[in-house]
């Protein structure tokens, strides 16, 4: 039987609370090393942490050279940060829509550009975080919808680009049971009766992409709760 890849130095943004705080739980209990990036570290406890704002993209790109700097080569990245703002689009404010552009496109691309010269030195893998709005398009998201569906694009052009030099998996994960809907209004909350996925259950999807031995990758990985109703 093939010997999973050890996981190393993990960077994984977002990673300070829901899908990227499982993942950096999950990161650490296998042995390897969880590196944080995320806009409020002050509740991260037992991982290396930074504060960054990835939609500051030059800025978050000289986060990333300086972790490598200080800490080492990474083995790996994880673009877990991600928002989003709900409604009509001429209900949506054009600066909270293009933040929504900004954290879950624009990040995502800063922090892989600014980490690629690191990976490809160890010949790493990236795990990109879309959705299953990556996949289907609904009414009053289009900032999430166009951002998520950008991730797709983006982590597909990257595989083909880095083929045999990184590995690249787009991780495709429907709703999930953490914060982030809690700043939505009401009437885009999922109900008491929603069927949401464990983060813990994702976060083990990603290890299983990312310790896949060298030669065989997981391109596209999508999870979601048995009952979810937005798959396919």
């Amino acid at each position: 039987m093939t010997e999973r890849r050890p996981l190393g130095r993990v960077l994984i943004t977002g990673g300070a609370s829901g899908l990227g705080a499982a993942v950096a739980d999950a990161v650490a209990a296998a042995g390897g090393t969880p590196v944080v990036l995320d806009l409020d570290v002050s509740r991260v406890e037992g991982h290396e942490a930074v504060q960054a704002d990835v939609s500051d993209t030059r800025a978050v790109e000289q986060t990333v050279r300086e972790l490598v700097e200080r800490l080492g080569p990474l083995d790996a990245v994880v673009t877990a940060a991600g928002i989003d703002r709900c409604g009509r689009l001429l209900d949506v404010e054009a600066a909270e829509w293009e933040r929504v552009i900004g954290v879950n496109l624009l990040g995502t691309v800063a922090v892989v550009r600014a980490a690629l010269p690191s990976l490809t030195e160890r010949h790493g893998r990236v795990v990109t975080v879309a959705s299953s709005l990556a996949l289907r398009a609904v009414s009053d998201a289009t900032a999430y919808c166009a951002s998520k569906f950008g991730v797709l694009g983006f982590s597909r052009a990257l595989a083909a680009e880095t083929r045999g030099e990184i590995g690249v998996t787009t991780l495709i994960p429907a709703g999930m049971q953490t914060r982030f809907f809690d700043d939505r209004p009401d009437q885009y909350r999922p109900g008491a009766d929603a069927k949401l996925n464990d983060p813990a259950n994702v976060a083990n999807a990603v290890l299983f992409a990312l310790q896949q031995p060298e030669g065989c990758e997981v391109r596209e990985l999508v999870i979601a709760h048995e009952e979810e109703p937005s798959w396919p």
